[in-house]
């Protein structure tokens, strides 16, 4: 038997990268899926279609997360429902990056960036908690963090503060909902091949530098988080409550690499 038969997930930020795949490997691993993205356009036809089972493609609610607050999180979370009141499973994978100076930031995009970030988050697992737990639903949450809620950037204080908060949620939920028979936990990627990395990793100087960082010399495809997501999701992971798995080939834990040699000369 798959391990996530008979579950049904809700993936937020999803028709796309990461979140994409993680919803490509539920699929696969027996779950219902429906999708989220900011709007329908290609991209979202397309993880529909990838996301296709004997019963036809994924269902797609479409929508800003952040905005208003906390209206349209609590929309999105209806019209999946309406679609499958079944939904146990909730993945929080939506969210926004920005590269900013902290000097010359301002407040908007501090506050976009911990609305999409964090509050629809919380926003969203209230919400499906509190039916899980009227209609006793085992429920479980799975929340996608980043390196960056561990390890900080120069420009990143926004995106930092934001992943750092996301950290912090999955051990306090897990403390709240643990009792209730539901189980939180996280993942938190390393640096990724996405479309909002691939500008960067095509250079090739910057690529290097960053498998230098890496103890296993690796930056991989969007699905590296793929079967993490799953194992966590699933039975076998049924007294893991609370935990951030890092899957960042070994970076949170170098402190500073040792340059190649080659470099050194």
């Amino acid at each position: 038997m798959s391990m996530l038969s008979g579950r049904h997930a809700f993936i937020t930020g999803s028709t796309q990268g990461i979140g994409l795949e993680i919803a490509i490997a539920i699929r696969d691993a027996g779950a219902s899926v429906i999708l989220h993205g900011t709007r329908f356009h290609e991209a979202a036809a397309l993880a529909a279609e990838r996301c296709r089972t004997s019963s036809g493609p994924a269902s797609v609610v479409t929508g800003d997360l952040a905005e208003p607050m906390p209206e349209a999180p609590l929309r999105l979370a209806e019209e999946a429902l309406k679609l499958n009141p079944e939904i146990d499973t909730l993945v929080c994978n939506a969210g926004t990056f920005i590269d900013e100076p902290f000097l010359e930031m301002n407040f908007a995009t501090f506050d976009r960036t911990l609305k999409l970030n964090v509050y629809s988050q919380y926003v969203l697992i209230q919400h499906f908690a509190r039916r899980w737990f009227e209609k006793q639903i085992q429920g479980r949450v799975l929340l996608v963090g980043s390196i960056n809620g561990k390890l900080a950037e120069q420009t990143h204080v926004a995106y930092d503060t934001s992943k750092g908060a996301v950290d912090a949620m999955v051990r306090s939920l897990c403390v709240s909902l643990a009792p209730h028979n539901i189980r939180v936990n996280g993942v938190a990627p390393g640096l990724l091949w996405t479309r909002l990395t691939e500008p960067a990793l095509k250079n090739e100087k910057f690529r290097r530098w960053m498998e230098v960082h890496t103890p296993n010399g690796k930056v991989p495809q969007a699905d590296a988080c793929s079967g993490a997501a799953v194992f966590l999701l699933s039975d076998g992971a049924e007294h893991i409550h609370g935990q951030m798995l890092y899957v960042d080939g070994g970076m949170s834990t170098w402190q500073q690499p040792d340059p190649p040699e080659e470099w050194m000369k």
